[in-house]
C-alpha cells in the first residue's frame, strides 16, 4: 500500500494538494478555480468524484478560491478550524451545513484509514494550520505559510518521510523588489512566510530525522525563483553534511500545475 500525494498548484497565485491512498482521497486547499483543479487532478489520474474531503489550512484567497465550488459540485465536506470558518464563510458561497466540519488543532481525526493531525502554524490568519497524514507507518507533512521556525509546529513535522515545505522568498530579492515597505515587513515577520535560508535549515533537520523527500513549495513569483530556492537548500544541506539528491530527494513544487505524483510505501498490515 502507498500513501500518495501530488502538489497540484503551489504559490502565491493559488495552492492545492492531493493526498490519498486506495481507500481515501483528500484535497488540501483549493486556491484556484474549480475547473483548473479538476483539470489537474484528472491529468494526474485522480478522479475528482472519488474525493472524500477538502481540508483547509487558512482563509487567504490563494487557499480557498475553489473550495465552495468543489464542495457543491461533489457534495464534499470541508474541514477547517473555527477561526478559518469565520474568516472564509462569506467568501466561498453557500455550503451545506452537513459539509461544515470543525476541528481543533493538535487533535487528530481519520479520513478513511488516513490519520490526519492538524497543527497550529504562525501565520497572519485567523487560526491557520498545517497537516500531517499517517498511514501504516508512512507519514507526510504539509508545512507552508509559516512565519518562523518554531518547535511548536516543527515537532509535528519531525519524523515525516516526506514534507511539502514552504520556501517562499529570497531575502535579497525581497529587499530589492517592488513590494511596498509594509508588505515586505509583513512577509519577513514571524507571522509571514519562510525564506529560502530558513527552509534549508529546516530541511536539514528533517532529513536528519528521517525525511527522504523534501518538496519546496509556495515560492513567491516576485521574490524567488525555483533555481535559487533549490540551490539555497542544496548548499544548506551540504553545509550540514547531507548530500542532496543522495541522502534525500529535493523537488520544487510548480506554481502553474501538478509537480507529479509522489508516494511513500506503507508497512504491510
Amino acid at each position: 500500500m502507498e500513501l500518495r500525494f501530488s502538489p497540484l498548484f503551489s504559490g502565491s497565485s493559488g495552492n492545492a494538494i492531493y493526498v490519498g491512498c486506495d481507500d481515501a482521497h483528500i484535497l488540501v486547499d483549493a486556491g484556484m478555480s474549480g475547473n483548473r483543479i479538476i483539470g489537474e487532478m484528472t491529468r494526474m489520474g485522480i478522479d475528482p468524484k472519488c474525493l472524500n474531503a477538502i481540508l483547509v489550512t487558512h482563509e487567504h484567497a490563494d487557499h480557498i478560491k475553489g473550495i465552495g465550488i468543489l464542495s457543491r459540485k461533489f457534495d464534499l465536506p470541508i474541514y477547517a478550524t473555527e477561526g478559518t470558518w469565520q474568516g472564509m464563510y462569506n467568501k466561498i458561497g453557500a455550503v451545506s451545513e452537513k459539509n461544515r466540519i470543525l476541528f481543533e488543532p493538535e487533535q487528530d481525526f481519520f479520513i478513511g484509514p488516513i490519520d490526519v493531525t492538524p497543527f497550529s502554524t504562525p501565520h497572519d490568519a485567523n487560526q491557520s494550520v498545517g497537516y500531517t497524514f499517517e498511514l501504516n507507518g508512512a507519514k507526510l507533512a504539509i508545512a507552508t505559510d509559516l512565519g518562523c521556525v518554531k518547535d511548536s509546529w516543527l515537532k509535528y513535522v519531525m519524523g515525516s518521510d516526506a514534507v511539502i515545505l514552504e520556501s517562499n522568498y529570497d531575502p535579497n530579492m525581497l529587499t530589492a523588489g517592488p513590494y511596498p515597505y509594509e508588505l515586505k515587513k509583513r512577509i519577513r515577520s514571524s507571522r509571514g512566510h519562510l525564506s529560502n535560508d530558513d527552509a534549508g535549515h529546516v530541511a536539514a533537520e528533517l532529513v536528519r530525522h528521517g525525511a527522504s523527500q523534501i518538496i519546496l513549495g509556495h515560492l513567491s513569483k516576485e521574490n524567488n525563483f525555483p533555481e535559487l530556492a533549490m540551490r539555497t537548500c542544496e548548499l544548506t544541506l551540504q553545509m550540514a553534511g547531507i548530500e542532496p539528491h543522495v541522502d534525500a530527494s529535493i523537488y520544487i513544487a510548480r506554481r502553474d500545475g501538478a509537480t507529479g505524483m509522489f508516494s511513500i510505501t506503507c508497512e504491510m498490515v
